[in-house]
Formats: C-alpha cells, sequence, structure tokens
C-alpha cells in the first residue's frame, strides 16, 4: 500500500507540473502527511536560493502555500463535494535567514476537517486561518519564518 505522503507528492508533482508551474520548478517533497498535519521540504538549491544564497521569500510564499493547500485536499477529495479552495489572504514573518532545506509544517488537519464538513453543509463561504511554520532542522529547530494564510471555501455543488 502506497503511503499518504508518496500518494501526495505524485500529486504536488502534477499539480506544479500542470497547473502551478512555479510549484514544480521548486521541487517541494511532501514528509509527512496525516489527517492532523503536513510537512513539506522545500529544498535550497540553486534555483531557490537569493543573491545572499538564502531561500528567496518567494519560494517561502509558494512552500506555505502549498503546505496549507494541500492539507486541505484530502478532506476536500473525500467529502465528495465540489469545493472551490482559495487563500483570501496571506501573512508572513521572516524570522531568521533560511539558509538550508526548508520544512514547512502546518497542524490544523482536524480544524480543516471540520471546515470542509461545515462547507458541505453551506452555501455560504467559509473561512479559517491556518498558522504554518517554517524550520530548517539541519541547522536549528528554531522558526525561521511564520506564516498565517486564511483558507477560504465554498461548496460549489
Amino acid at each position: 500500500m502506497i503511503s499518504r505522503a508518496v500518494k501526495t507528492n505524485r500529486l504536488v508533482r502534477l499539480f506544479g507540473l500542470t497547473k502551478v508551474p512555479m510549484i514544480w520548478y521548486c521541487r517541494p517533497r511532501v514528509i509527512e502527511h496525516n489527517d492532523e498535519k503536513i510537512e513539506i521540504r522545500m529544498p535550497l538549491k540553486r534555483r531557490t536560493k537569493n543573491h545572499l544564497g538564502s531561500m528567496y521569500f518567494g519560494v517561502l510564499a509558494v512552500g506555505a502555500d502549498i503546505t496549507g493547500g494541500f492539507l486541505a485536499m484530502n478532506p476536500i477529495q473525500e467529502s465528495g463535494r465540489n469545493i472551490a479552495l482559495i487563500f483570501k489572504d496571506f501573512k508572513a514573518d521572516f524570522l531568521k535567514r533560511p539558509e538550508g532545506d526548508v520544512h514547512f509544517i502546518c497542524k490544523d488537519g482536524l480544524a480543516i476537517k471540520e471546515l470542509v464538513n461545515q462547507v458541505a453543509h453551506s452555501t455560504e463561504r467559509h473561512n479559517y486561518t491556518l498558522s504554518i511554520e517554517a524550520i530548517v532542522p539541519s541547522i536549528s529547530s528554531d522558526v525561521v519564518a511564520r506564516f498565517e494564510l486564511t483558507l477560504s471555501l465554498k461548496d460549489k455543488t
């Protein structure tokens, strides 16, 4: 049986290749994915570095975006409904220079599942603010960036 992380990796690559080429270009990798949490690694390579050798802030934004978005994809697919997902706003606090592979972690999976359940039984748009932390585990467990993205869902069925 294929793990959820492997399935999500395939989905991320396909989504990046067909819908948002920037995702494919950055080459993210799903490290862990379950009902409660997702962890995605964004490699620090030539294509993701800025002129100072740390990760470009646009790549950090891509990492936060896919971390929140792909944590919501499973509950949406499992609902069997045509639920539209969009991010309403984006807030970022950059605390340290990320000078290694960055891991994005979101632990809001159960709240997202509840949100999808609410949306499936409503015609209204519902919002939830996701908290995402970025760390560089090869250097330190300290948080290098914090993100807040407001996930906005509406049932189009």
